[in-house]
């Protein structure tokens, strides 16, 4: 008997707990900017900064969210404002921002991206510490390249195009559709009509620095705002002759009105994910911004070689940049969220 009443019991408390339904799945999270930085040096906070921790610190925020898939934890703050640090190289920037893409715990269908960092000028466009805001990138990584004791002597380098058999040619055989990223040009215009008034703060250091580019009326300014295109790659080229095959490439790749002015590394990467997500609906490639800032030039200046000039120290170990990628950047993030009935449904014009 007592063993019957037992089985019975344990039969009651299972059927019980069987009708019980599943607990409810939070809805995501909607969110209206996210900020998408690349580095940062030692802790996300209270240190030597990099390209995440400012926007940390500043816009408070506060609430840090396990993100396993990739390499930072992603921060968050209640006005709908979510940073994401990828990592460096075209590699990390592709998986970590394809990590976000799919996270079930945000709406990300409305959000606008602003991806924002440094990088290496073109000191025939810009100055040390400029904020340029791109309207096409275009990866440097995907070609084919010959050792420069082997280049032919009829050709400027030994970059070529993939599918093609000489430099500067289109292809004319297989290709990659991975190279060239054109973005909104209405919402680059917006962004830079937004902030091309704001100062950005001058320094000595940058000052000095920018002194030994005699000849290059734009290096020797003090930084500006401008619009200004932006190559992707996760090889450190440098150097006269690699600028040159810089501008070439933009305008290969990118349509004769791109104009190569920044060099970085990560932006074709997170521009493959956000293609990809917006396959699916989960983003609009219509709100992506990429704006980077100049924390040293890619080539050298007058009387010094490419190779003093590829491992220089950066001026103010590139703080000027890092502040204007922030000091910019957070102009368009504040007009964002401040107006977000007016944004929600349709990019600014």
């Amino acid at each position: 008997m007592k063993f019957r009443l037992s089985m019975s019991l344990l039969a009651s408390v299972w059927l019980s707990a069987c009708s019980k339904p599943p607990a409810a799945t939070p809805a995501p999270i909607p969110i209206k900017v996210v900020v998408v930085s690349m580095f940062e040096n030692g802790e996300p906070t209270g240190d030597k900064p990099g390209e995440f921790q400012f926007w940390i610190e500043r816009q408070k925020l506060d609430q840090t969210l396990d993100f396993p898939m990739g390499e930072y934890a992603l921060r968050m703050n209640d006005a709908g404002l979510l940073a994401i640090c990828t990592g460096g190289g075209i590699t990390n920037a592709a998986t970590s921002i394809m990590a976000l893409g799919v996270d079930p715990r945000f709406d990300l269908s409305h959000a606008y991206w602003l991806i924002t960092g440094i990088g290496g000028g073109d000191p025939q466009d810009v100055s040390l510490g400029t904020a340029a805001w791109a309207k096409h990138v275009v990866d440097g990584d995907l070609l084919y390249e010959i050792d420069a004791r082997e280049i032919p002597k009829d050709w400027a380098y030994g970059l070529i195009p993939l599918g093609a058999k000489k430099p500067n040619d289109k292809s004319e055989g297989w290709t990659v559709d991975t190279i060239s990223f054109p973005l909104n040009p209405a919402l680059a215009d917006w962004a830079y009509a937004l902030t091309k008034d704001h100062p950005i703060a001058d320094s000595a250091g940058i000052t000095a620095f920018r002194q030994q580019f005699a000849g290059y009326p734009n290096a020797l300014k003090a930084p500006f705002v401008t619009i200004g295109d932006t190559m992707s790659s996760s090889t450190y080229f440098h150097g006269e002759m690699m600028t040159k095959w810089a501008n070439d490439w933009m305008q290969l790749q990118g349509g004769p009105d791109a104009n190569f002015m920044v060099s970085a590394m990560e932006d074709s990467g997170s521009l493959t994910a956000l293609r990809r997500l917006s396959r699916s609906g989960k983003v609009d490639l219509d709100r992506i911004m990429v704006l980077r800032t100049v924390s040293n030039f890619s080539m050298q200046p007058p009387g010094k070689d490419a190779a003093w000039s590829t491992t220089a120290e950066y001026p103010e170990d590139g703080r000027p940049a890092l502040e204007a990628a922030y000091q910019i950047g957070n102009i368009v993030v504040q007009k964002l969220i401040g107006n977000w009935p007016e944004y929600r449904e349709h990019p600014p014009q």
